[in-house]
């Protein structure tokens, strides 16, 4: 089971956008088995799937380990494709994974994971805009790494911490590999066009080829409880994410 964690330390980049179709590209064109994890409390993609329900286990309960991962996986209504949903809860379980010290903090995410390796290609982890003991944990179970960027005038900022952070991860998984950057809700303006040039000229963290368009459609799928491919797969944020699944996979 190959482990791509999503993130970004910068809020508004469409990371949990780019999770979300990535795993279901994944799951429905290319057949693949696929475990997505909603890291974020705010559990948007948990609710896309709807299967937001705080009366049910969580990640939370799994980082804190009250339950075990088959109890916390859920199946979505596609095919290949399956959940470990997220809730507030996990405000608390991140405190009181930091003060656990009876085990390893950094660990607990990859021992579940560990469990279900044969049962999934990929696990795709949408990690929240934050540093704390469920994204260090996200970072420690993955084997690469994926960072959308919107072009702006703050498309730089922690940048530079975020690449930090997944060095420090290094040390308790030497086998992380940040795979690349790509461009997301991408226009056709000089911004746009001048700002990919500067990222695909930079020396410190390398670029896909492929960026996602900007489209209203992707706005109107959230509102649909659909991803992109399901609400419109002919529109170009669509097309760009197969494209940009494509080229992952060419990379492996």
């Amino acid at each position: 089971m190959k482990k791509i964690s999503i993130i970004n330390f910068k809020g508004g980049v469409a990371k949990t956008m780019s999770a979300i179709n990535i795993a279901h590209i994944l799951a429905t064109v290319h057949k693949k088995r696929v475990l997505i994890i909603d890291l974020d409390k705010q559990g948007n993609t948990t609710k896309l799937f709807n299967k937001h329900n705080v009366e049910e286990y969580s990640i939370a309960d799994l980082i804190t380990d009250r339950c075990s991962i088959d109890e916390v996986i859920v199946n979505t209504d596609y095919e290949n494709l399956d959940l470990i949903p997220a809730n507030m809860d996990l405000i608390e379980a991140n405190f009181k994974v930091m003060l656990d010290v009876s085990t390893p903090q950094q660990f607990r995410l990859k021992k579940h994971l560990d469990e279900v390796e044969e049962y999934y290609d990929y696990c795709i982890i949408d990690n929240p805009p934050d540093v704390n003991a469920s994204v260090i944990n996200g970072l420690v179970a993955s084997d690469d790494v994926l960072i959308p960027i919107k072009i702006d005038q703050f498309a730089f900022d922690g940048m530079k911490e975020l690449i930090r952070q997944i060095e420090n991860a290094k040390v308790s998984n030497p086998n992380l590999n940040l795979k690349g950057c790509f461009v997301t809700m991408y226009g056709k303006n000089d911004v746009n066009i001048q700002g990919e040039e500067v990222l695909n000229a930079n020396n410190e963290y390398k670029m896909f080829n492929t960026h996602i368009r900007r489209t209203v459609k992707a706005d109107e799928s959230t509102f649909a409880n659909a991803p992109i491919l399901e609400y419109s797969k002919r529109c170009g944020a669509a097309k760009d994410y197969r494209a940009l699944v494509e080229e992952y996979l060419s990379k492996e």
